[in-house]
């Protein structure tokens, strides 16, 4: 409730932010032809100026991607000034299709592989994405304490995801509790590397928002990240140790709490291995980009680790994948202490 967002300061926010000036409008067309100077002849669709056929201009790496006749792109009317006539130009490339054909396929997937297992993960999976966008973002934009926001939240979207794709029992619940210690040392570890290595949280997508709603804190928002981030990952670690320690249990039952200890922990050491080069390769991934920038510029790479980029990109690494190490016999150690006894045959 102290971090629930105030619906009326959201609008205020939202309202002060013009995405485009009145009267500009943004229909969608059908392209008719590509020329090869990047001129796109294209059929307006909807709205004002339905069925003109008009000429626009788009980037030549638009065109790159394979833009062709039948393809369906969004425009930006604006309104003529006086004297002066409508002018039209190239927004965005629609891709509703193929991305709603890929979701679909991977809801079919999930469901064929996993049944009803499955489907309570697709559950969880909309609810987590609902307590983002109606709690998460809203408060972020109206400056509650983005740590707490992002802890907030975790702690709702895991207890709300674990029990509903895994039940409720004294094994989910050891999930549970291992994850929600896990995000407490990354939202730490988080805090303490952007605060050390005085990262400002900053970037391409950082100085749009700065523009936009200056007084936000994006050192805040940067740990907030850190900590969604990591929930994925460390969810995936404390269920299967948590699920590890009871099939132990069930193969072994004269074995004692120490010894199934030790049995999960040697599944538990195989599974930090390959779930940290998971994370190290998924943040790669996503700052391909900037490495290549960065490669580029020909510094030492000792002076290219410090960059704001690769800093953040590092710290997030660095401290999900720690909270994730931890996690590991944690979760063990509680599942071991919770899973019941040896048999006495």
């Amino acid at each position: 409730v102290w971090l629930w967002p105030d619906s009326a300061e959201v609008d205020r926010v939202k309202s002060e932010v013009v995405f485009a000036a009145p009267g500009v409008t943004f229909p969608n067309a059908v392209v008719e032809e590509v020329a090869d100077s990047g001129a796109v002849v294209a059929t307006v669709q909807d709205g004002t100026g339905e069925g003109t056929e008009v000429t626009v201009q788009v980037p030549p790496q638009v065109v790159d991607a394979g833009l062709r006749a039948g393809d369906e792109v969004k425009l930006q009317r604006t309104p003529a000034a006086e004297g002066g006539e409508v002018q039209w130009s190239y927004f965005e490339t629609v891709r509703s299709t193929p991305l709603l054909v890929m979701t679909l396929a991977f809801v079919l997937l999930v469901l064929l592989v996993a049944r009803w297992r499955g489907l309570f993960a697709l559950l969880g999976l909309a609810f987590s994405g609902i307590v983002i966008w109606t709690f998460m973002l809203p408060a972020l934009l109206t400056g509650e304490p983005a740590l707490a926001v992002g802890l907030a939240g975790s702690a709702l979207i895991m207890y709300v995801v674990l029990y509903t794709t895994h039940g409720f029992s004294l094994r989910t619940s050891t999930a549970l509790a291992g994850t929600l210690v896990g995000v407490l040392v990354t939202a730490a570890l988080g805090t303490i590397g952007a605060s050390t290595t005085r990262a400002t949280g900053v970037t391409d997508n950082g100085n749009i928002l700065q523009s936009l709603v200056g007084d936000l804190s994006f050192q805040g928002l940067f740990t907030c990240a850190v900590v969604i981030a990591g929930l994925g990952v460390l969810n995936d670690v404390t269920i299967t140790q948590s699920s590890s320690v009871w099939e132990i249990r069930e193969a072994g039952p004269t074995l004692n709490r120490r010894q199934v200890f030790a049995s999960g922990m040697r599944i538990g050491r195989d599974h930090i291995a390959s779930t940290i080069y998971t994370i190290v390769f998924a943040y790669a991934g996503t700052t391909l980009a900037v490495l290549l920038i960065l490669q580029l510029y020909g510094l030492p790479f000792s002076v290219l680790l410090t960059t704001e980029d690769l800093t953040e990109e590092i710290v997030r690494t660095l401290a999900s994948s720690i909270g994730l190490v931890l996690a590991v016999p944690l979760t063990t150690a509680i599942a071991a202490l919770v899973v019941p006894g040896a048999s006495s045959d």
